[in-house]
This record gives structure tokens, C-alpha cells and sequence, in this order.
């Protein structure tokens, strides 16, 4: 395989949420974000305009998580759960990272309307590590992008999220994985994720709501059970988060 460090256009990334779409923006969503190989950016932005708000946001979310699964299955025969949901206020700049997860797992967060300005970067760092024969982990463990070193290395497979606006509801999926690829087993290779926050405001919110969802069997439950669910949906609680995102 050939692998190029990425020069996707905005609309590989960015997709405009029509009124009645539902299956074929989860479709979208998936391939473009579920990737085995290189060959789909493994971000993607919902842009879902002003008619919605932060809990019909946050519905379409776990609509959208139902209809991935259902792909998943008819695709691998496994199915998508859920291992976290939460809603926070996110105001300190990050260093490239992934989130704490399993070897594949995608998150796909919830940015709502707010005052603070931020931008979103993407590190194809799965490409990255496979350009120098390593896998994701083995490259992490060389080359940890905490540390300035490393951040140089990932440089030319940066990518600004071209759609992510402060002004409107948005929708992030993140590959969020650290398995190795392979050919004769194909697993989800993930990209890093970064967000810079220029000027934070104690007086304002940037409300993050935040979902993780990784490859399970079939029948196995959500780690958020249903009640929790309808919570996350609902609540007008944000908890303040010092890093990550």
C-alpha cells in the first residue's frame, strides 16, 4: 500500500445534514470515519444548520450511533456499543491525543453553539506510523506526540477541520483507534485529535457532548445503560473539564 500523507478537500470531511437523510448520513459517517485502510480520512463534521437544538442535537447522536450499528453488523457481523456518554465544558488546548480507549473505538461528539473560538486538528498518525513500519502503538511509543519531537513528525499528516464552526450545532466522529492494520485482518485505524482554545472565558461555555462507541458481538449491552441514556439526551448538566476532549 501506498499511503500519502492526507490532502482531503472539505467535502471528504464536511456534510450538510438534509431534513430527512438519517440512514444515508449514518452511511456517510460510517465509511468515512470507520476505516480499515487509508483510503477515507477517518474524521467527519455533521453540519446540522440552526433548526436544531442541543437536545434534539444530542437525540440525533443516538440515532445516528443505532443506524452505524446496524451497518456494522450487516458489514462484520458484529455490532457498535456504547462504552461512555457525557457533556462537558472544554476550554484548555490540547496536544494531539487519543481518548482513552479499547484498540477500536470512535468518538463522536456533539459541539454546540458557543461564544469561545477553537479550532479542531486532525493527525493521520495510523498513516504516519504505517509510512515508518510501525504500527499505532509502536509508533506512540516512539514518537509520543506530547512531546514537541514527536508533534514534528506528525506534522505533514496535520489536517484542520476545514466546517468546525462556533456558530451552529456540529456533529465530530473520530476514528478513534490504536489497532495495527492488516490486511488479511482489517481493524479500525485511527487518527489523533487536537483542539486549540486561543482566549478561554470562565463567563461562557463550550459544551462538548461526548460519546464513546466501540465493535462488539452481537447482543453484547451498551456500558450505558438506557437510563443513563435518556439522561445524556436530556440533562442541562455540564460538568467543567480541564483537558481532553
Amino acid at each position: 500500500m501506498n499511503a500519502e500523507p492526507p490532502d482531503w478537500s472539505r467535502e471528504a470531511i464536511c456534510l450538510r445534514r438534509e431534513s430527512s437523510d438519517g440512514e444515508s448520513l449514518a452511511a456517510e459517517l460510517y465509511r468515512r470515519t470507520c476505516r480499515v485502510d487509508f483510503d477515507q480520512p477517518g474524521v467527519c463534521v455533521v453540519e446540522l444548520g440552526p433548526a436544531i437544538d442541543s437536545v434534539g442535537c444530542r437525540r440525533l447522536m443516538v440515532d445516528l450511533k443505532r443506524a452505524m450499528a446496524r451497518i456494522h453488523e450487516a458489514t462484520t457481523g458484529r455490532t457498535l456499543v456504547y462504552l461512555s456518554a457525557t457533556r462537558f465544558d472544554q476550554q484548555e488546548t490540547t496536544r494531539p491525543h487519543l481518548d482513552g480507549g479499547p484498540e477500536e473505538c470512535l468518538l463522536m461528539l456533539g459541539y454546540e453553539p458557543t461564544a469561545i473560538e477553537s479550532e479542531l486538528e486532525i493527525f493521520d498518525y495510523a498513516r504516519c506510523a504505517f509510512d515508518h513500519g510501525l504500527s499505532p502503538q509502536e509508533f506512540m511509543a516512539s514518537h509520543n506526540p506530547m512531546f514537541e519531537a514527536g508533534q514534528e513528525i506528525l506534522r505533514p499528516y496535520a489536517m484542520r477541520v476545514p466546517c468546525f464552526s462556533r456558530t451552529e450545532h456540529r456533529i465530530v466522529c473520530i476514528n478513534n483507534s490504536s489497532a495495527a492494520w492488516s490486511e488479511s485482518e482489517p481493524a479500525w485505524q485511527g487518527v489523533l485529535h487536537t483542539a486549540t482554545i486561543p482566549a478561554p472565558d470562565e463567563s461562557e461555555r463550550r459544551i462538548v457532548d461526548s460519546t464513546m462507541i466501540a465493535p462488539a458481538p452481537v447482543g453484547t449491552p451498551d456500558a450505558v445503560d438506557d437510563g443513563a441514556l435518556d439522561d445524556f439526551v436530556t440533562t442541562s448538566v455540564v460538568r467543567r473539564r480541564g483537558a481532553g476532549e
